[in-house]
């Protein structure tokens, strides 16, 4: 009796062992393709679009305080602030159009839209402005004032929230890329279990050691299962790199960069309203406290999160380079509150060392030049995590039919011998 079943009960264990096999298969190379598609993804689609959303943030908000310090000079502009005016409307407009092309269909149309829309009546105004400032007219500061306000109540919330929704994918195609594959190692365990159980079956019944079809499709599967696993580990790795050193840093000094730049243009723009409004002061002072340094602000968080990275060094110099801006600032509102205006200015605008918008050109500088540091780890790490998973999802599966072989192959042999 015993031996008539066995050749039935030897079926149902190939069938058992090649429905576990494919399952293995199926798991490991989906597992697979999810990380390395959410890797190709944060390197090829979301940091891209990242970028340009960060990009067009920033550009817009350095040509509106780009403006506004130009507008005090009066008269004909100094050259060097027209250009980079000029500069940054070229890359808003750039960086717009890659965007709208990369984004498709996406939820990210709808603020596209808005800042296609917008950028062409902001440079118009801009352009009268400047148009009326020329020729000495005080309405160029009106028109000026109704620019800064449509990019400050339109075009930059647009922006902002472009850069944060695209961030926010970044992150997600991040947090997919370094999953742990707790799902392949469960079934690569019963796999295991599985093959290793059927061949104490097998020696109990035959009295042969070693089965060697059996043998040859453990050793394949553990091979997988040291590749899948140590693959991953090692690209999670690097992804946590280009997370930690990379787009997180970059993603709190551009915050900073920013604030500071919009910090920079109601300087500028309370010194034009000569008294006539103090909301530009009112905001520069919150923006101050936001900036920091202090706890939780930003470029104390900027500095942080960048310690160790690329750029941390030049955020570090950033965050120290804030108290002496913000004390110039001050001494600029007390020369223009005293009745010395012209001093105020040539204080705010001058090309000295201790001006503020040399100051400033410091801080932006230290700032721009750490995301850039970073920007490059990210897509050098992320790059490297994206080539940790080459070729592993076809190998998974060829061992997978190599499992499957040898499970056919030894489980054949012992039927054969009940013919």
């Amino acid at each position: 009796m015993s031996d008539a079943s066995t050749p039935a009960k030897l079926r149902w264990l190939l069938i058992g062992l090649l429905a576990l096999v494919l399952i293995w298969g199926i798991t490991a190379a989906s597992t697979v393709a999810e990380h390395a598609s959410a890797g190709s993804n944060a390197v090829s689609v979301s940091e891209p679009l990242s970028l340009d959303a960060q990009q067009i943030y920033r550009s817009l908000s350095d040509a509106d305080a780009t403006e506004a310090a130009a507008f005090l000079s009066g008269g004909l502009e100094p050259l060097s602030l027209r250009h980079r005016y000029e500069a940054d409307i070229t890359q808003a407009a750039r960086r717009l159009e890659a965007a709208t092309a990369a984004a498709g269909n996406s939820a990210a149309g709808t603020r596209l839209a808005t800042l296609a829309a917008g950028l062409p009546e902001y440079t118009g105004l801009i352009e009268t402005a400047r148009a009326n400032n020329r020729q000495g007219f005080p309405v160029g500061a009106a028109y000026l004032a109704q620019a800064s306000n449509l990019m400050r109540s339109t075009l930059l919330p647009a922006a902002r929230d472009l850069y944060a929704q695209e961030n926010a994918q970044l992150s997600a195609a991040d947090n997919r890329a370094t999953a742990p594959p707790y799902l392949a190692l469960v079934v690569a365990v019963l796999a295991g279990i599985a093959l290793y159980r059927s061949q104490r079956w097998l020696t109990a019944r035959t009295n042969r050691i070693v089965n060697p079809g059996l043998l040859l499709a453990s050793l394949a599967g553990l091979a997988s299962a040291v590749w899948l696993l140590s693959a991953v580990t090692v690209a999670r790795a690097n992804f946590d790199v280009a997370r930690d050193q990379g787009s997180a840093p970059v993603e709190a000094m551009a915050r900073a960069d920013i604030a500071a730049l919009q910090a920079h243009a109601d300087e500028s723009l309370t010194l034009i309203s000569r008294g006539g409004d103090t909301s530009y002061q009112q905001d520069f002072m919150s923006l101050q406290r936001t900036l920091g340094p202090g706890s939780s602000t930003l470029l104390s968080t900027a500095s942080a999160l960048a310690l160790g990275s690329p750029g941390g060094s030049q955020a570090a110099a950033a965050a120290r380079g804030g108290p002496a801006w913000f004390a110039t600032h001050a001494r600029v509102r007390l020369l223009d509150n005293d009745g010395r205006y012209a001093a105020a200015v040539n204080l705010a605008i001058g090309s000295g060392a201790s001006s503020s918008g040399v100051l400033f050109d410091r801080l932006d500088s230290h700032l721009t030049n750490a995301i850039r540091a970073d920007q490059t780890q990210f897509r050098s790490a992320a790059t490297a995590g994206q080539g940790d998973l080459a070729g592993l999802e076809a190998g998974v599966i060829v061992l997978a039919v190599i499992m499957a072989a040898g499970c056919a192959w030894g489980i054949s042999r012992r039927l054969a011998e009940y013919r």
